[in-house]
């Protein structure tokens, strides 16, 4: 929802409407799926994303930022 994403929860489900655009914005990570799901919405969304806790993503990808740069993606990894 940070990103502008439409959801909404009924008890133990999300209901997820689309939107036209995502919009950057910082987000934390808690998990290591999280983090590469995260960092992929950033990706799409209008503006800059920051993404915190990536040290999730380390954990089970190698390479991500390298890899995602290779696609043409605009990262940088900060600290």
């Amino acid at each position: 929802m940070r990103l502008g994403a439409s959801i909404t929860t009924e008890g133990h489900h999300a209901m997820i409407r689309g939107v036209d655009h995502l919009q950057g914005t910082t987000v934390r990570a808690s998990d290591i799926r999280a983090a590469a799901a995260l960092t992929l919405a950033g990706l799409v969304a209008r503006g800059t994303t920051t993404v915190e806790g990536l040290e999730h993503v380390d954990r089970g990808y190698e390479s991500f930022v390298a890899r995602l740069t290779s696609l043409g993606a605009d990262v940088t990894r900060l600290g």
